[in-house]
């Protein structure tokens, strides 16, 4: 039976995007995905979101998914962030509770998923409202440190995505100059990865994906829809160069004692391959029309890792 409860027209991303952060569009859907799963309705309130509709509602988030129609394959998305979440409560690392997860058949098929809401400050809020001390960057990235080598360990092969492949396909690079797109593309294409280093990635953990409590003693990880099966670098570049922008102290906790050079390569080596590689260099490292190459690249990493600041 469909219940003719979502009024807004789909057929594309564009047009997603012009609703999915709007409360009074899914307030019917929120309303409806409550009475059945039998939770109370609290007052519905927006939270921060990259791809999908998420709302707080009291004790709860609700996330639902952009329908097909909207051009994203959300069915990965849903299995990959139902394993990640099943995954990092069997591994003891502090994620919000899955609370249920179905299916609406409407006017689109809308899949969701509802979780605890945390007591909690995202790392962005507490970057930008706290002047943390040296020691307590230390200590973040250090706790840090502690989730991801839990995290990052082999599992089951979950993804079914090729990243290398996924990564010559992405046509986000069209900004860079030809010349380093066509280097890109040469050099992912005679790229090899160690199918024996392969681990458990969750693809994303910028600012807005980990949460410290009130008293910065634990740190909480939300958002395992971008998990992915590839090398633990892939994860670890995004870490040195879009949360930490190279900040020292953050490093130092994260990395230990760390060498320049052995930063610059990591990030070199995978920040090529990331589906998010060309926005952090851009907004990282420097402006993409003046990337021209890889060693161009990999010289304005080296100045971003030796000044230890973000631009």
């Amino acid at each position: 039976m469909i219940l003719n409860l979502f009024k807004e027209q789909i057929s594309s991303l564009d047009d997603w995007a012009k609703i999915f952060e709007s409360i009074h569009v899914f307030m019917p859907l929120i309303e409806y995905i409550f009475r059945k799963e039998r939770l109370e309705l609290a007052r519905i309130e927006n939270l921060t979101s990259g791809t999908n509709a998420v709302f707080r509602a009291g004790d709860y988030v609700v996330k639902i998914f952009a329908p097909m129609e909207a051009g994203i394959e959300v069915g990965a998305d849903i299995n990959t962030e139902l394993f990640g979440i099943k995954r990092a409560v069997a591994l003891g690392i502090p994620t919000p509770k899955l609370i249920a997860s179905g299916e609406i058949v409407d006017k689109y098929n809308f899949h969701y998923m509802i979780t605890e809401y945390l007591n909690a400050a995202s790392f962005r809020e507490i970057k930008n409202s706290l002047s943390l001390s040296y020691e307590e960057k230390i200590v973040f990235g250090q706790k840090l440190r502690k989730i991801t080598d839990r995290l990052n360990t082999p599992c089951e092969n979950f993804d079914p995505i090729e990243v290398i492949q996924s990564a010559m396909n992405n046509n986000e690079w069209a900004n860079y100059p030809d010349s380093f797109i066509q280097e890109r593309l040469s050099y992912l294409a005679n790229m090899c990865v160690d199918e024996r280093a392969k681990v458990y990635c969750h693809g994303d953990l910028n600012a807005d994906n980990i949460f410290v409590d009130g008293n910065f003693d634990s740190l909480y990880i939300i958002d395992f829809a971008d998990g992915m099966y590839v090398p633990a670098g892939y994860e670890e570049a995004l870490i040195a160069c879009e949360l930490f922008g190279f900040e020292r102290p953050y490093m130092l906790g994260y990395f230990g004692e760390y060498s320049i050079e052995s930063i610059v390569d990591l990030c070199a080596r995978w920040l090529p391959v990331h589906d998010s590689g060309m926005y952090i260099l851009r907004d990282k490292v420097g402006p993409a029309e003046e990337i021209r190459s890889l060693a161009v690249m990999k010289e304005r990493l080296f100045r971003r890792v030796k000044l230890g600041r973000v631009r």
